[in-house]
């Protein structure tokens, strides 16, 4: 499966990790601030269609979703909401166990919001499920640039190779990003880049007809503020902007938006 080239002056990005709970709905949540105090038009939409969960890091609770779009029962546009940082979000319901698994339907319907949505934004983040499903799989295929959140656990290590093997050797992905969320010291992020790397090129390049580089876009460290925010239901982002952790996620969107 080759990826979807974006629209010409949108950047989609698919938000994606190895596996759960490693805060990437979060990290998606207070980069797209970050991006849109940029002055960006920023757009997250919640591609996790079986288990989602935006609304709940961002404390929304949505008249309209992604469900009601498939289904007939409102326009896309309808269903764009405004955010809390000033972005805006396409929601999706929680628990729809039809979603669980990519149909010719939910592809369609997946490519037509795409369709629609890339000409209203300059930045679109599309803020997947965790793991390796065809779901997961199809979303990032619609994004010209992925980048992988991940933190410094061995298990995350290893789900986040899974993963980027998965799209190395599925969609032809040569460059990949990372964020290392949940840093304990400065430097983790460049260690686990270097691993990450160091694994990608003993295991897959051989295999491959050019070389996977991962880059590494950012870290995050273990800040108490961002977990405080999240059990407010609120973006650390937006409440406590000198905090550590939103320096760093500024910094984030700063090479975004240069790149």
């Amino acid at each position: 499966m080759t990826p979807t080239p974006p629209h010409a002056s949108t950047k989609i990005i698919a938000m994606t990790s190895g596996k759960g709970g490693v805060g990437k709905t979060v990290v998606s949540a207070n980069l797209a601030a970050a991006l849109a105090r940029t002055g960006r038009r920023v757009l997250v939409l919640d591609a996790d269609l079986g288990l989602a969960n935006l609304d709940v890091v961002l404390n929304l609770y949505p008249k309209v979703t992604l469900h009601d779009v498939f289904t007939g029962k409102s326009s896309l546009r309808d269903a764009i909401l405004p955010a809390p940082g000033g972005f805006s979000v396409l929601l999706a319901g929680s628990g729809m166990v039809e979603y669980s698994r990519m149909t010719p339907e939910v592809r369609e319907q997946l490519q037509q919001v795409m369709q629609v949505v890339e000409p209203m934004f300059d930045h679109v983040l599309l803020d997947t499920g965790a793991g390796i499903s065809d779901v997961v799989l199809y979303t990032v295929s619609l994004a010209g640039e992925v980048l992988v959140v991940v933190t410094p656990e061995p298990t995350s290590l290893t789900d986040a190779y899974a993963t980027i093997k998965v799209l190395a050797t599925g969609q032809g992905r040569r460059r990949m990003r990372l964020i290392v969320n949940q840093a304990r010291r400065p430097g983790d992020g460049r260690t686990v880049r270097q691993q990450l790397q160091q694994v990608v090129d003993r295991y897959v390049n051989p295999g491959l007809d050019s070389p996977v580089q991962l880059d590494l876009l950012g870290e995050l460290p273990a800040d108490p503020a961002m977990r405080e925010a999240v059990q407010r239901r609120e973006l650390v982002f937006e409440t406590l902007p000198g905090a550590p952790v939103s320096i760093a996620l500024a910094a984030i969107a700063g090479r975004m938006t240069a790149a």
